[in-house]
């Protein structure tokens, strides 16, 4: 926001010879406007800070909507363990993140590969961040450790998801989100020094720095663990091992849905910045149209598995929709900010084609995932990655990343291949990063045995095994405990019949 100034001494030319004291008066006048301009300052920095901080806690109210949706989606004998594993994504990468992570994405200055500055929140507040900034950046790192942590659900030690997703919130993911969001990254659409192809990569909010970095390390790990018990027959047939509760499915979906406006939405950051002074439309017309974006590619996506899924299977499952609507979020994410509304209903309608069709590849491959994170999350990251490079508008990408007159747009849109080259050079470089980090990572967990458990373990269900009990009470306590009237149950003296 642009600041009022005022000189005393060109205003007091202006008062003419017949003021007494023109020095004072417009030293006053300066005085007054310096303390408006002030509060101007203020108030722009408090609205924004309070979006941020709001759409931060929107952002974490995702990790509820993970811990419903890895609840209702393995089976009850599984459930407090998956929840607890939620619970301390969150702990652990609050800590590791606050020492680590976020100095290694946005510690500024660096170089174009890791952040170096902010250890332990050092120099923050600053004039580039402040502590609402870390907050907001450590709800995206611990999305992505509970993406992958529903990869390896019901089969995994819990000593693993202690060390995994440290390593992740901490290294893996602070280091990505570094090469795309932070100013000095190689690959970032804010470098306007040294653009990738001129145009950097257009990720606004991360289906590849989030989505695709949990989706792959969720790939490995499920892949190195090999499938839970029973999820293929012995002819390699695929069999059904459904969640245990579609009411926490769907609770667990609609807390996405409401953290994702923050997730999109809130990946502006700030609000106030209009982009022609005194106009209606600004960067909140900017941040209502990503909200519609995401509303339409989710809804789109999950119409489109809804009926997709009927003409495959026969049913009308609920547990498939819901997949199928966060798959559409997941694409939207990166291009939410500079596509059409139109545009989204497209990327929602080829998310579902590309989630079904990764499900069906897993069955194929005999790659056991109980949340098809790694499909969902991975495979539509993938494509809204590519979606966008497809169909960013020129206004919107001039609008959303200022500074760089004559950027690269959406190839459909008739911005040339440019920014579709650096989309495609972010998909594998990530992919190759978190491949050459967490795939080595679950390897050495697994040869020094930390990884699965046990196959007796894992029958009986890690709640009774490792958590000391199941997280649901299926029948009263002792009745020889409770005081008062007691009924005693009957059993037959005889186990013959009576002869009549």
């Amino acid at each position: 926001m642009a600041t009022l100034s005022c000189s005393a001494d060109q205003l007091a030319l202006l008062f003419g010879p017949n003021t007494t004291n023109a020095a004072g008066a417009a030293a006053y006048l300066c005085d007054q406007i310096s303390t408006i301009s002030n509060k101007f300052s203020d108030t722009a920095y408090a609205v924004d800070s309070t979006y941020l901080l709001f759409s931060a806690y929107l952002v974490f109210s995702m990790q509820l909507g993970f811990a419903m949706l890895c609840a209702g989606s393995v089976r009850a004998k599984n459930t407090m363990n998956i929840m607890l594993t939620n619970v301390l994504d969150a702990a652990t990468g609050g800590l590791f993140y606050y020492l680590f992570g976020f100095a290694f994405a946005f510690g500024s200055p660096s170089n174009g590969f890791i952040g170096r500055h902010f250890f332990g929140l050092k120099d923050i507040p600053s004039p580039s961040f402040d502590y609402s900034s870390f907050l907001y950046q450590w709800a995206f790192a611990i999305a992505a450790a509970g993406i992958t942590s529903g990869s390896i659900a019901e089969r995994t030690q819990f000593v693993s998801y202690l060390i995994y997703s440290s390593f992740l919130t901490g290294f893996v993911y602070p280091i990505v989100s570094h090469w795309i969001w932070s100013p000095d990254g190689w690959a970032s659409a804010f470098n306007t020094g040294n653009l990738l192809f001129g145009s950097g990569v257009i990720d606004f909010a991360g289906s590849g720095v989030v989505h695709l970095v949990g989706g792959i390390a969720g790939l490995w790990g499920a892949y190195i663990e090999g499938p839970r018990i029973g999820r293929f027959d012995h002819a390699g047939r695929s069999v059904a091992l459904r969640g245990h509760s579609a009411s926490l499915v769907v609770l667990g979906t609609f807390l996405l849905w409401f953290g994702w406006y923050g997730f999109n939405p809130g990946s502006f950051t700030k609000i106030l910045s209009p982009y022609s002074s005194g106009s209606y439309y600004g960067q909140w017309s900017a941040v209502g149209r990503t909200a519609v974006t995401t509303t339409l590619a989710g809804s789109t996506a999950a119409l489109t598995t809804l009926f997709g899924k009927r003409i495959l299977s026969g049913h009308w499952n609920v547990t498939d929709v819901c997949n199928g609507l966060l798959g559409g979020f997941a694409a939207i994410t990166s291009g939410c900010s500079v596509v059409e509304p139109w545009a989204a209903i497209i990327c929602g309608f080829v998310a579902a084609v590309v989630l079904i069709s990764c499900n069906k590849l897993a069955e194929k491959v005999k790659y056991d995932d109980p949340l098809e994170a790694a499909q969902l999350h991975g495979g539509c990251g993938a494509w809204g990655i590519i979606f966008t490079a497809l169909f960013a508008t020129e206004k919107y990408v001039n609008e959303v990343y200022p500074g760089k007159p004559g950027r690269p747009y959406g190839l459909f849109m008739g911005g040339g291949g440019r920014l579709l080259a650096a989309h495609v050079i972010q998909i594998l470089v990530i992919v190759g990063w978190v491949s050459a980090t967490m795939g080595p990572l679950f390897f050495v967990l697994h040869k020094l045995g930390l990884l699965r458990i046990s196959a007796e373990d894992e029958m009986a269900g890690m709640d009774m095994t490792r958590h000391g009990g199941f997280a649901y009470i299926y029948h009263d306590e002792d009745d020889s405990q409770k005081a008062g009237i007691q009924l005693r149950k009957i059993e037959p003296r005889s186990t013959t019949p009576t002869q009549i």
